[in-house]
């Protein structure tokens, strides 16, 4: 697929996602013009640092998402805690607390789907490591929407169910190295 046709990234993870995402967010160029979303499953009940931590290690923008925010190229938007992160159809974000999603709130499958919606085959969508099959869903979504799904290979995953969970639901999705999978988001532009 042609780098001209993405202009969103989605991410998606949970257990071992900070060092999944170690691996792949500070490698993004400074000039990288995607906006990238993130949902992490972490605890409800205290403050998340990942936003502050990644912004202490990435060459772009880093912040926690907030409702009814324009989504900005070249920034990468972290879910906050206890709140599904959505894409609207405007390109802006929207904060919900309805009911979690296979135990979790953030949803990987909430992000992931309305992000589909909102950039059809515009959209790529990762999935790393974690212990559930949170994403699978919304990894479908993508690829019926004609965008382009990259799923960590499980053999590397701190914890391997997710990916598992999203090979098996998307055989077509591409299965790569953390490497590789930033590699590929490095090297991506917008139209």
């Amino acid at each position: 697929m042609s780098a001209a046709t993405h202009r969103a990234v989605v991410i998606g993870a949970s257990a071992g996602a900070l060092e999944a995402l170690s691996s792949i967010l500070p490698s993004l160029p400074d000039d990288f013009d995607l906006p990238v979303l993130v949902v992490v499953h972490v605890p409800p009940d205290r403050r998340s640092v990942l936003a502050e931590l990644f912004q202490a290690k990435c060459r772009i923008p880093v912040r926690e998402a907030e409702d009814k925010e324009p989504i900005s190229a070249g920034t990468i938007y972290f879910a906050p805690p206890d709140y599904h992160l959505l894409v609207e159809m405007d390109k802006s974000l929207a904060l919900s607390s309805d009911e979690a999603v296979l135990f979790s709130r953030p949803s990987i499958d909430v992000l992931f789907e309305t992000a589909a919606e909102a950039y059809g085959s515009d959209l790529i969508a990762v999935i790393l490591s974690g212990a559930n099959s949170d994403g699978s869903k919304g990894l479908s979504a993508v690829i019926q929407a004609g965008g382009t799904a990259l799923i960590q290979d499980p053999t590397s995953a701190f914890a391997s169910a997710m990916p598992s969970a999203a090979i098996a639901a998307c055989p077509d999705g591409r299965i790569m190295s953390l490497d590789r999978i930033a590699g590929y988001l490095a090297a991506v532009r917008a139209p």
